[in-house]
């Protein structure tokens, strides 16, 4: 295991009904106006929104909202909410729904307390010196992001989907309750599925030092996953499996099975942001298809981890096996596994190439993804 630093000082408030108490965990921050920052309407027909509107009432907390945050969040939604934020003197910031809620509002959070343009972040211009305190309700399990300092949103105008990552942007309180995520569509807990798979395989495969104990950490929490889903799509309410299903995915991107990891790279992320931010497809549904042809490109650089793969999480011999294993699953649940699931041509794999070209840089792997490497694996995938 190498040295390590760990840090993340998030409070989690797992369980049913928790989020009646949202507003008395934001004033006990000394919190006085929230921006409260919601996708669609569904929290309010379903009774969320009452719910979240009458804790703050009751703590004395004064809000003023912002909706219609899309999956795939956008910089144009973005500067909306910073514009809001500064002018209606708000001094936290609420964020009611999945992960593309809640990595808008931590661009927010830290885009309120800068005076330039908050995409200096993203590109690596500026880093954040503040952010208001940000708080939660998450709805989807599924990025992590209720239990990590990272954030993407897409550039309309560029069309590059990048990320930034502060511990300033950290969650006070994160609320998880399960019962919150029963509404979610089949499709959306496919997704989610396929999402939380792909945190947890990156580093993986691509680490050059992986302790034994995250290893077996990672592989527990893939076969939860798989597990759950399967119980789900048969059962939406099975609060059980909900809820293993929801602590799965917190725990795949905050950083636990990232301790004594050395030398890692999200390439799958970095192939299927480009995808996500020329096509707006969903960001697992991406990932569903670019993880087995990325696989099937990179398993000869390490081999001996794939066949570990195959065996442990599908009861496979052989690297190959196990791909095909996680391919077949894919399908099984109904999660596409090729680009032309997408209505996609032959001819888009020129432009996202071009643009997985530049993803590839603020990734830190151009050295490795050149526009051959990429080709051949959106070839793959198609």
């Amino acid at each position: 295991m190498q040295n390590f630093s760990f840090y993340n000082p998030v409070q989690i408030e797992f369980g049913k009904d928790k989020e009646n108490h949202i507003g008395e965990y934001i004033a006990k921050f000394g919190v006085k106006k929230v921006l409260l920052m919601y996708g669609s309407e569904r929290i309010k027909k379903d009774g969320l929104f009452d719910k979240v509107v009458a804790s703050l009432a009751k703590n004395g907390v004064e809000f003023v909202q912002c909706g219609g945050v899309v999956s795939n969040p956008v910089l144009s939604k973005v500067y909306e909410a910073i514009n809001l934020a500064k002018s209606s003197n708000v001094d936290g910031v609420l964020a009611v729904g999945g992960g593309s809620v809640l990595d808008s509002s931590k661009t927010i959070a830290a885009g309120a307390r800068y005076d330039g343009d908050v995409w200096d972040f993203f590109i690596g211009k500026a880093s954040p010196k503040d952010a208001l305190p940000l708080f939660d309700i998450i709805t989807l399990a599924a990025t992590g992001s209720e239990m990590n300092d990272g954030a993407v949103v897409t550039n309309e105008q560029t069309k590059q989907k990048y990320a930034f990552s502060s511990p300033l942007v950290f969650p006070k309180v994160s609320v998880i309750n399960p019962e919150l995520m029963k509404s979610i569509s089949k499709d959306y807990l496919v997704y989610s599925a396929s999402d939380i798979i792909a945190h947890s395989i990156e580093g993986y495969f691509t680490a050059s030092s992986h302790p034994e104990l995250i290893s077996k950490y990672i592989e527990a929490n893939i076969t939860t996953i798989i597990k759950t889903t399967e119980i789900l799509l048969k059962n939406p309410d099975d609060y059980e499996a909900r809820a293993e299903f929801a602590w799965a995915a917190t725990n795949a991107l905050n950083g636990t099975t990232y301790v004594g990891v050395e030398n890692f790279s999200y390439p799958n992320h970095m192939i299927e942001h480009s995808i996500s931010a020329l096509y707006n497809v969903a960001h697992g549904a991406g990932l569903s298809v670019v993880m087995p042809a990325w696989m099937q490109w990179y398993k000869s650089k390490n081999e001996a981890r794939f066949s570990r793969f195959a065996k442990e999480i599908f009861g496979k011999n052989s690297a190959d096996e196990g791909i095909k294993a996680l391919k077949d699953w894919f399908e099984k649940i109904g999660t596409p596994t090729k680009l032309r699931d997408f209505n996609l041509n032959k001819s888009s794999i020129d432009e996202i190439t071009k643009v997985a070209l530049e993803h590839a840089k603020a990734f830190g792997l151009a050295d490795i993804y050149t526009k051959e490497v990429l080709e051949e694996i959106l070839n793959l995938a198609y």
